[in-house]
């Protein structure tokens, strides 16, 4: 394109995109001016290239200052024509020519030229004037050189414009006329200079002419041109060439100075001219990058009046030293922004996307400007040519920055692309420069929590709006993309939704209760929290929150009852369970772990009498309990829970002591050395007497009922099973006249049941006129065992026999059987007395040992179809008898004296199962009894004696009614 300098702003230049063949309008390919920003503008969408508000003014473009060329001035520029989304990307260079136009007036050098003329030259001798210089060239550049003379002056000079060879043009002064010192030594005339341009620019200076002496000869080069090559940053000093002229002349005619002609200001900044020698030296290090020939001229001058000069052209080639690195320059390219040497580009951009222009150059030359450009480290760019043509220079290329691999934001956040550039040089010199590639987000990451399940404790009986947790997610984006709000969402395990219970800062995460919890009401709440990010469009991640709540000791233990009620058997051995208190604690852990203890009272023991098992609430006695001492026990039992503080409660335990038949009943009347007369002509239902007897037992422990178990072989007595009542029932007869002992039982209903043996005595007769005898009888009826029955008058039984045996030995027949009978009778006596009671020996059966009769079995009968006899005593407590100074009884025949103390009854002929009572207590009172242990065992085994018996003699065994039948074999005496 071209462009007029000094041009307006917008001035249309030209369209890239019609020049190009790019159809434009659709708004998918776009372009973008890559360089040449400074002046020149593109529209990205139409590609129409215009101007900035800039100025170009030609003459100050530094890479036109020293070129006279039209089309060596312009501006280059790049275009980027850009695919969509920058899916492709194509650069193009294009070159601005910059026309000249008239916009610099041409100047003399000095507003005085001075000009020394030689007296007598010939007319139409030159002289060449100093030339005028124009900023502006070719048809804007001089034109012509005017000549101004004197008004009215003689016209000794005229004005000649030659043209060089350079294509410049010299005014030359021509003598027109002769000059003659001593008339005039000088003229003043005024050089006028004019431009091409439209309108034409002009200035003019004085030139003044001095006339001198004739200075014939001219010095001259031994060559008109002098050409050398200097390397670049040679150091000041350095000798280049040297120039050489001579003149003919001599004396001062012929001495000649060097000085430099048209030069310009660099020549003249960067090298010396020796004025006396000619010899040519760096000033200053000349830098080939900057200027790469000096051409200029040089003038000889000798000293003359006036001097006489010589001009020869001096070219000198500056040769390239590698002394540049190469440069690296990175630019923006397409959409993706570039500043301050950092690059955005998104993530999600695609592989080999360029991203940015790389401009590589060196300002040398040759192979010292051959650069090779490469990325260091291990980032996903690579560097690929911009283009592909051949004419593109060596030392100043250009390349795409392209990715290489997929970015990705959380992984890294920004590349440090280190760019490496070196050059073919030797040695070889190197720069880098580098990019920072910013990677920019794209919300392509959820929300994380650090734990899929996040478990709190927390305690109950909080305070409304206290906080229970904060959870925190993480989003490995930026920005929006990794701004998260929170909220609470039902568990997918369970459809409640915590919203009426639980709250949650959707910015902090911090949840929070809204209720009172209580743990014994629910100990677990599981929700979900969600957290979402602000990106578009939104990604969200979850995590579920399980809150458990902790236990605080808010709970009293508390008993299954108020008042636990127990019944317990007497007896029980120590340390047994008598019951089991329930206790529970609605809390948990230590705060559920409960501390038992018998309270201690002031009115009682319990707590030495009781304790308690701590973890099952099972309660022992240390003691065996007699419900005849106590009945029942009342105390407390506290139960502690391990809370801090702890929790306590109470709870009342009453304990009934069960009955257990350990009591046999105590005859309170009468008493066995009493006696009732009983006259004979006694109706029948006569009450004789009321056994009288109690049980410290209850219930059926203390039901008595009450059986004549001996003494009566004539029945004519009956007692009332419930009352005692003793009562006549048969009739008296002279037979019956005399002493009746009546042995009563009392047995209680326990099981098994318990006895006493009581002794009635009855006087039969129609008065007592002697007690004493009476009393005598009693006494010795204390001693006569029981199985002998004492029953009226004996002399009068002892006469019917008589009368029986005197009947028989008449009787003949009656004689034999009479006789049999009584050989049968002495043998079966005979026999009874050797195998008679033993003292130590065992009985097969106690005396007073119910017999068990079991229902379900019938007796057994012999061969003959008869029944099996039975014991007449089916037991009996064996009980030691002592002696009054503690001796035992060792026989049956040791005969005590007859004192009431320590008399006793003996076995006369005695017969079959009868023992001597004597033998089954002891005797320390007058009136021994004999009391069976408390715990007697049943029926077939040994009871032993517990107690001695009080005056009022009972008898006290355990067992059935015991059925006690006469003993023929022994008499009452």
């Amino acid at each position: 394109y071209r462009l007029a300098e000094e041009g307006p702003a917008d001035i249309r230049i030209g369209n890239v995109a019609s020049d190009l063949g790019i159809v434009t309008g659709s708004g998918e390919v776009t372009f973008s001016l890559e360089s040449g920003s400074d002046y020149l503008k593109i529209d990205n969408m139409t590609g129409e290239l215009s101007t900035t508000e800039r100025r170009i003014d030609r003459e100050k473009l530094p890479q036109c200052q020293m070129i006279f060329d039209e089309n060596e001035c312009f501006l280059d520029f790049e275009v980027s024509v850009i695919g969509p989304s920058q899916s492709w990307v194509d650069l193009f260079e294009g070159r601005v020519i910059i026309l000249d136009i008239n916009d610099n007036t041409p100047t003399f050098p000095s507003p005085v030229l001075t000009l020394t003329v030689e007296e007598n030259r010939p007319v139409g001798t030159l002289y060449l004037l100093p030339t005028a210089t124009d900023r502006d060239f070719g048809r804007n550049g001089i034109e012509r050189y005017e000549l101004l003379q004197e008004p009215g002056g003689d016209s000794v000079f005229e004005l000649q414009v030659a043209d060089t060879l350079d294509g410049e043009k010299q005014p030359q002064l021509i003598v027109k006329g002769a000059l003659d010192r001593e008339q005039r030594d000088s003229y003043e005339l005024s050089l006028r200079v004019r431009d091409g341009g439209d309108p034409a620019r002009s200035s003019q200076a004085i030139l003044r002419v001095l006339i001198t002496d004739v200075n014939d000869n001219s010095p001259r080069f031994e060559k008109s041109v002098y050409e050398a090559d200097l390397a670049e940053n040679s150091s000041p000093g350095t000798p280049i060439l040297q120039l050489r002229a001579a003149d003919l002349d001599v004396g001062v005619n012929g001495q000649i100075e060097y000085v430099f002609g048209a030069a310009t200001e660099s020549v003249r900044r960067l090298l010396r001219l020796d004025e006396t020698s000619g010899w040519l030296s760096v000033l200053h290090r000349i830098d080939r990058e900057e200027v790469n020939q000096l051409r200029f001229t040089v003038m000889a001058r000798d000293r003359g009046q006036p001097p006489k000069t010589d001009k020869a052209t001096v070219v000198l080639n500056i040769r390239d030293e590698n002394d540049n690195v190469p440069t690296i320059d990175i630019r923006k390219i397409g959409r993706i922004p570039l500043r301050d040497g950092v690059a955005s580009v998104a993530e999600d951009v695609l592989v080999d996307t360029p991203i940015a222009l790389v401009q590589v150059s060196d300002r040398d030359q040759g192979e010292n400007g051959v650069v090779t450009c490469t990325v260091v480290g291990d980032v996903p760019f690579q560097l690929k040519p911009a283009s592909e043509g051949e004419g593109e220079p060596q030392n100043k290329r250009k390349y795409f920055l392209h990715t290489s691999a997929p970015l990705d934001y959380e992984a890294v956040r920004d590349y440090n692309v280190v760019i490496v550039a070196v050059d073919s040089g030797s040695p070889s010199l190197s720069s880098n420069n580098s990019l920072l590639v910013r990677v920019g987000d794209t919300n392509d990451n959820p929300p994380v929590f650090s734990q899929a399940v996040l478990e709190v404790s927390f305690p109950e009986n909080n305070l409304p709006g206290e906080r229970v947790a904060t959870v925190v997610a993480t989003d490995a984006d930026s920005g929006k993309n990794a701004e998260i709000t929170y909220s609470l969402e039902a568990s997918p395990l369970s459809s409640e939704v915590p919203g009426g219970i639980f709250s949650i800062d959707p910015d902090s995460g911090d949840v929070s209760v809204l209720a009172v919890l209580d743990r014994e009401q629910r100990d677990t709440y599981e929700f979900q929290v969600t957290a979402r990010d602000k990106g578009v469009p939104s990604l969200q991640g979850s995590t579920t929150v399980v809150v458990r709540v902790a236990d605080r000791n808010d709970n009293e233990p508390r008993f299954m009852q108020d008042v636990f009620t127990f019944y317990v058997k007497e007896n029980l051995q120590p340390n047994s369970p008598v019951g089991m208190v329930t206790v529970m604690d609605f809390d948990k852990g230590r705060n559920a772990e409960l501390s038992l203890s018998i309270q201690p009272s002031d009115h009682d023991q319990a707590a030495s009498i009781f304790s308690i098992e701590n973890d099952t609430g099972t309660i022992f006695s240390t003691v065996s309990f007699d419900r005849e001492q106590q009945t029942s026990y009342t105390f407390k039992v506290k139960a502690v829970d391990g809370g801090e503080p702890p929790r306590s409660a109470t709870a009342t335990v009453s304990l009934f002591v069960m009955d257990e038949n350990d009591n046999a009943p105590t005859v309170t009347f009468p008493s066995n050395s009493s006696y009732t007369v009983l006259p004979p002509s006694s109706n029948m239902r006569t009450v004789v007497a009321t056994v009288v007897a109690t049980d410290a037992d209850t219930g059926l422990n203390a039901d008595l009922n009450y059986s004549i178990v001996g003494g009566n072989p004539f029945k004519l007595f009956e007692i009332d099973p419930a009352s005692g009542v003793v009562s006549l029932v048969g009739k008296l007869a002279p037979k019956h006249y005399g002493l009746h002992r009546l042995v009563v039982q009392v047995n209680d209903s326990g099981q098994p049941p318990q006895s006493t043996t009581a002794l009635l005595h009855v006087f039969v007769n129609e008065s007592l006129s002697n007690a004493t005898v009476v009393e005598s009888q009693v006494a010795r009826s204390l001693h006569t065992p029981l199985a002998q029955d004492i029953a009226g008058d004996p002399s009068y039984e002892l006469s019917k026999q008589r009368l029986s045996i005197v009947i028989g030995v008449v009787a003949g027949i009656m004689t034999v059987i009479l006789l049999i009978l009584v050989v049968v009778m002495a043998r079966y006596c005979r026999s009874k007395g050797k195998h008679g009671y033993e003292a130590g020996k065992k009985d097969h059966e106690d005396f007073f040992t119910p017999q068990q009769h079991d229902k379900a079995k019938k007796p057994k009968k012999d061969k003959k179809g008869k029944k099996g006899k039975q014991p007449l005593y089916s037991s009996i407590v064996t009980v030691e008898a002592s002696k009054p100074n503690g001796q035992r009884y060792d026989s049956v025949n040791e005969k005590l004296s007859d004192s009431p103390g320590m008399g006793r009854y003996r076995s006369v002929n005695g017969g079959p199962g009868s023992p001597d009572l004597a033998r089954h207590y002891k005797s320390s009172s007058p009136l021994p009894t004999v009391q069976l242990h408390p715990q007697s065992p049943t029926a077939g085994k040994k009871h032993q004696a517990v107690q001695d018996l009080p005056p009022a003699n009972t008898f006290v065994g355990a067992g059935d009614n015991i059925s006690i039948g006469s003993d023929h074999c022994s008499e009452y005496s």
